[in-house]
């Protein structure tokens, strides 16, 4: 699954505006998550549909990164996180984005949107690689 890294400026409306252009074409969107930093932020969506969507954010003219989607589970409990995070920094993986995907039991379902997928799978593919 890919997440698309949305740029726009901090600005109000500026969400809404890249959500309405989704909505007028019928696409689901199934996760968002963003920030802002002064005067710009960014949106990490997923959508039901990439392929629109990926059209939809090219004729809006927005600023936009396609990046794959490196899931793993975490302990709930302090330092899973960190522990996951040291794993890729010491690999020198980067993350571009992080954002829950959901919860089953005392596990947490983590996204991790990186500059390499590959890397990321490799250091995060079992749950005990981050416990």
């Amino acid at each position: 699954m890919n997440a698309f890294l949305v740029d726009m400026e901090n600005k109000s409306g500026a969400l809404a505006t890249v959500a309405e252009a989704l909505a007028a074409k019928g696409i689901n969107i199934t996760s968002v998550a963003g920030a802002t930093c002064g005067d710009s932020g960014r949106a990490v969506i997923t959508t039901a549909d990439p392929v629109a969507t990926r059209e939809v954010l090219k004729e809006t003219r927005l600023t936009f990164k396609e990046l794959e989607i490196t899931e793993t589970s975490l302990a709930h409990q302090p330092g899973s996180l960190a522990k996951a995070t040291r794993r890729l920094a010491s690999a020198g993986v980067n993350i571009e984005a992080i954002f829950p995907t959901g919860m089953a039991g005392n596990d947490i379902t983590v996204g991790f949107v990186t500059d390499n997928p590959a890397k990321a799978r490799e250091l995060l593919g079992t749950a005990s690689a981050t416990r």
